[in-house]
């Protein structure tokens, strides 16, 4: 059995273990200068510095024959130690408390020996000491030089302290991965502490144990490599993580308790040394040492490690905010890369073709309202063009040197319609591992473009209101008021007033939205215009294909003029975009099915005014019902169904609720549904 240590004693070994690890090959010529210039001021043959450790008195620049080391007992530095004071003797060898012990009982043979303690940090780690081999006495004055020459040396072994701990934040400071990290203070704390193999756990948020991130050292893992998560319950990592203390196993054969100790046993480890990793009085992960040799561990290393664990702690913490910031960096580039391709793309104002009166007025309108910051919603059906919109505001106005952020409210979950416009904080909800700006945030000094406004839940819309009012808001989990300077352009193909009387959709939001109501009209009362749309299309198709254009026949244009395209522009691009693609020759073929077939579905017969009026009110020939047999014959194609790759809504580039409402709107209904 080893003999149990104070607390003291085990501080002052920890500290001694520190200081004489710090010796290499530097500070043994720099300390032998000194204890050169002692032994020579003392007029004796022997000097050196002695640390004093568990067991043994270890002697560094040393002056003359000495050896290495002795053992404590009776070693005249260890009373020096014990005593905290200087100490003179005549004659050791006529010492009983002495007289055995090498250092006196065989060569150097020494008889006279004077030390002063050195004291570091609080603690009495060594002597500087001088020895004749001949008895003597030590008059007032040398006792002064040697107390001198001795505070000369603690103050060395504190400056060594202060680089070490320099150099152990160093590498914390430089390490940015749970590797580089372990590395860093696996190669300090092996001056101090040598071991075979060190590991780093941390706790991750949803997962029930400590996960091992990080392994360092010869000693190859086989039960519990790096990612495997370890019980909390049922681990020595998960004892001194939830105890917050350090667990010593001097042998891991008789002492073993915890399941993964068994398999470490088996794979030669045969002593550990456990620390947690504790920051602002929370554990946040643990470091372990393992050795194949028993008993390998001490107490003073136990202190050791638990003092240094709170630096380690304070860099795994700045690495993972180093991590964070790096991935927000990223995802930051990532997206203002999307904003310049989005802006500086394809969907340019030059894409509102036409010459329609209709359209004139349009592009009026934008041009009057762009340089105001005055909040728009745009109205119109699907695919008529209302991001093109938008855009060409923010295009002509002062905000266009900064980001136009475009969110399709229709398309995010209602669970992260909150997250997604004002962020969240780490730990806010569920898999919130890190903080997020949200979309509002990304448009500061911008503009923001809710597409699919009414597809807005309720509890966002309050938000949304308050951004609107105030220009200010808080992230999801956050008490913190964000401010920001943003301009909203909203859009919807919804009746929003109707929606407001259905009680979906916020009253004053709407009121609050509708500042300037632009209306997008729909291709089919933009007369003209198709003939201009398919000669652009197939420009710029013949541009993107590499091939010439092709000649459209009269026929052909005859049926494209003549349908009343319910999907609008985007379904006539689509309709252009297949035909080019499908058509083999130099003219465009047109499918028989991309509408309707009969002459007289694509083309109403012309009526008197009174006739049309109930035309619109949905007679046979009337465009309500030209939509109406157009998506049902889509429907039937598609056996009813509405979403996904194969449904009607992919076919029509619709919404799957914009086609459910227009579905409802027509008295469209699933045969025997």
């Amino acid at each position: 059995m080893e003999p149990e240590s104070t607390d003291g004693e085990a501080r002052r070994l920890a500290a001694v273990r520190r200081y004489e690890a710090m010796f290499d090959a530097t500070t043994e010529v720099e300390l032998a200068t000194l204890t050169s210039l002692t032994a020579r001021l003392l007029q004796v043959p022997f000097a050196a510095i002695s640390f004093v450790a568990e067991e043994r008195v270890l002697l560094r620049a040393r002056q003359g024959r000495l050896p290495r080391e002795v053992p404590r007992a009776g070693a005249p530095c260890a009373n020096t130690v014990a005593g905290r004071s200087p100490l003179a003797i005549v004659d050791a060898s006529a010492d009983a408390r002495f007289a055995t012990n090498p250092l006196i009982s065989e060569e150097p043979y020494a008889r006279f020996y004077a030390g002063v303690p050195l004291v570091v940090a609080g603690e009495a780690v060594g002597a500087l000491c001088v020895l004749d081999g001949r008895p003597r006495t030590i008059d007032q004055g040398q006792a002064a030089e040697l107390s001198s020459l001795g505070a000369l040396a603690s103050g060395y072994l504190e400056a060594l302290g202060l680089r070490a701990v320099l150099q152990l934040n160093n590498a914390t400071i430089s390490s940015l991965t749970e590797e580089a990290l372990l590395r860093s203070m696996s190669e300090a704390l092996m001056r101090v502490i040598p071991f075979d193999r060190a590991a780093l756990t941390f706790k991750e948020a949803g997962v029930d144990g400590l996960r091992v991130l990080a392994l360092y050292g010869h000693l190859a893992p086989k039960s519990y490599p790096v990612g495997v998560a370890l019980d909390l319950r049922d681990s020595h990592v998960g004892w001194a993580f939830t105890h917050q203390r350090t667990l010593l196993r001097r042998d891991l054969g008789r002492e073993r308790q915890f399941t993964p100790e068994h398999g470490l046993y088996q794979e030669g480890i045969r002593s550990l040394l456990t620390a947690p990793l504790v920051l602002a009085g929370q554990s946040i992960g643990t470091i372990t040492l393992g050795s194949t040799t028993t008993g390998h561990f001490t107490e003073a290393d136990e202190l050791f490690l638990g003092e240094v664990s709170g630096q380690i702690a304070l860099a795994f913490s700045n690495m993972r905010a180093f991590e964070e910031i790096a991935r927000l960096k990223v995802r930051l580039q990532a997206e203002n890369q999307y904003l310049r391709e989005e802006i500086q793309g394809e969907h340019d104002f030059a894409d509102m073709v036409g010459q329609s009166p209709a359209l004139r007025e349009l592009l009026r309108q934008v041009d009057q309202v762009a340089p105001t910051d005055s909040t728009v919603l745009i109205s119109g059906e699907t695919g008529t063009g209302k991001e093109l919109i938008a855009r060409a505001l923010h295009d002509r106005s002062p905000r266009q040197a900064h980001p136009l952020v475009k969110v399709n409210c229709g398309a995010i979950s209602a669970g992260l319609v909150e997250s997604e416009l004002f962020g969240h904080v780490k730990g806010a909800f569920t898999g919130a591992l890190g903080a997020r700006e949200g979309r509002f945030k990304l448009a500061d000094g911008g503009t923001i473009f809710l597409d699919e406004v009414g597809e807005l839940p309720v509890e966002a819309q309050v938000k949304l209101l308050r951004v609107l009012q105030e220009q200010e808001f808080e992230p999801v989990g956050s008490s913190k008021t964000v401010k920001v300077d943003v301009r909203v352009i909203a859009a919807t193909n919804r009746d929003l007033s109707a929606l407001v009387r259905e009680g979906r959709f916020r009253n004053d939001l709407f009121y609050r939205l509708n500042v300037v109501p632009i209306s997008v009209p729909p291709l089919r009362q933009r007369g003209g215009d198709v003939e201009l749309l398919v000669k652009f299309f197939l420009q710029k198709l013949a541009k993107k294909l590499g091939r010439p254009a092709l000649q459209v026949p009269p026929a052909a244009l005859a049926r494209l003029v003549g349908y009343s395209w319910p999907g609008n522009v985007r379904e006539l691009q689509n309709v252009i975009e297949r035909a080019v693609v499908l058509s083999t020759g130099n003219e465009l073929a047109l499918a028989p099915d991309f509408a309707p077939a009969s002459a007289r579905e694509l083309v109403p017969d012309p009526a008197p005014p009174a006739e049309s009026r109930a035309a619109d009110q949905g007679g046979p020939g009337s465009l309500h019902e030209v939509e109406r047999r157009h998506i049902e014959r889509v429907l039937i194609q598609r056996n009813w169904l509405i979403e996904g790759e194969r449904g009607a809504a992919k076919a029509l580039n619709l919404h799957p609720n914009t086609l459910r409402g227009r579905m409802r709107k027509l008295g469209l209904k699933r045969p025997g549904g």
